[in-house]
């Protein structure tokens, strides 16, 4: 701005121009300043120094309510102004996505409560901003911040739906849609409500691998729905399946030369009368089973399974979900407290580098699950 204004013949008398820096400095909200001068020369400044240049009090908008209708308002003197919140491109989404019609009502219902959870949120958050610098935002030896709005607090906070069962069925509709309109709320449903999706974490593996190409094998090409296609993202050279087993999606992207899966990981593996075989470390944690199938490890959105070395972590997720499947191959994995309940032997097996592709048999993984780590390599 301040390069702009240089530039700008009716702004000749404009010196230096001062941004909110979104922190709190030491006499009051902290300020980023450029010189039109020297424009390209960026410097703090203090809250405190522009009050005494000005003469009076500054006033301060929370950043949700730095609106020119807003700011707009206010004059010397004048009342607090009460502002509406407005929603935000991702809320305005999924409410546009609700008017819809879906095939189940649950998805419209799963649409709203996002909404809804989304706008409770940025109220909450406003809030606290506020709060926060109400109360250490002024000059320690003058006056209180002058907040120059707030927000309106009728009508909040929006209810939400409390039963998860329709929430989870009203994703699942959506997931599984082939619908235009539900590829955007797909895409924000991936990040905000991972926790409904039946589904694990986005993973990605190379298909040279012997696992991924074996997986590969007992994938079915499908219709995209609208999980394929957030999974797809931009990319040209795309075909989709999905796996007849656990019911996840895959896309299958890139040239010959650089081809990969993208996929989301099970949140379990099905009860087909088999057993954990073994396990291949490969890009992802695969899972054997004695059937001859192989499946990505199930995990839980939010974790990923990993191992190796981990510059003083160390790979839980996967000891604990391994030993889970050890006992039963169907189970709902979980990795609550994993660092407490994963075993050490196994840890301890997994804590260390290995080879791209490197299988681990039962035995070994029996042998190492009823171990006690110790602090050696």
């Amino acid at each position: 701005m301040a390069e702009e204004l240089a530039e700008d013949p009716g702004a000749q008398g404009v010196i230096t121009v001062c941004v909110l820096f979104g922190d709190i400095g030491f006499s009051g909200p902290a300020l980023i300043a450029a010189d039109t001068a020297q424009p390209s020369l960026e410097y703090e400044t203090q809250w405190g120094l522009l009050t005494r240049l000005v003469g009076q009090p500054l006033p301060w908008w929370p950043r949700a309510l730095r609106r020119s209708d807003v700011i707009s308002q206010w004059s010397p003197g004048a009342p607090v102004t009460l502002a509406k919140v407005l929603p935000d491109e991702k809320e305005s989404t999924l409410r546009q996505a609700a008017t819809v019609r879906w095939p189940h009502d649950a998805a419209k219902t799963a649409l709203l409560d996002l909404a809804n959870s989304m706008r409770n949120q940025h109220i909450d958050d406003l809030a606290s901003e506020i709060r926060i610098f109400g109360e250490h935002g002024g000059d320690p030896r003058g006056a209180p911040l002058l907040i120059a709005a707030r927000h309106r607090t009728e009508g909040y906070p929006l209810p939400r739906t409390g039963d998860r069962d329709v929430l989870a069925a009203g994703w699942r509709s959506i997931a599984s849609s082939q619908l235009f309109e539900a590829y955007e709320p797909m895409e924000i449903g991936m990040y905000y409500a991972t926790d409904l999706l039946p589904y694990g974490p986005h993973t990605e593996v190379r298909t040279r691998g012997p696992a991924a190409r074996r997986w590969g094998q007992q994938l079915r090409p499908c219709t995209p729905t609208a999980v394929h296609a957030v999974l797809a993202d931009d990319a040209q050279d795309v075909t989709f399946y999905t796996d007849p087993t656990t019911g996840i999606p895959a896309v299958r992207k890139g040239s010959s030369r650089d081809v990969s899966w993208v996929f989301l990981a099970p949140l379990r593996l099905p009860d087909q009368g088999a057993q954990l075989k073994s396990v291949v470390l490969e890009d992802t944690v695969w899972i054997q089973t004695t059937d001859g199938r192989i499946h990505p490890g199930p995990c839980t959105p939010g974790d990923h399974l990993w191992w190796g070395p981990g510059g003083g972590d160390r790979p839980t997720e996967a000891a604990w979900v391994i030993s889970q499947l050890m006992d039963d191959i169907s189970t709902h994995v979980s990795l609550t407290d994993h660092w407490r309940h994963a075993p050490a032997g196994l840890t301890k097996l997994l804590n260390q580098i290995r080879a791209y592709g490197t299988e681990l048999p039962w035995a070994a993984l029996e042998h190492a699950r009823t171990q006690q780590a110790d602090d050696s390599p």
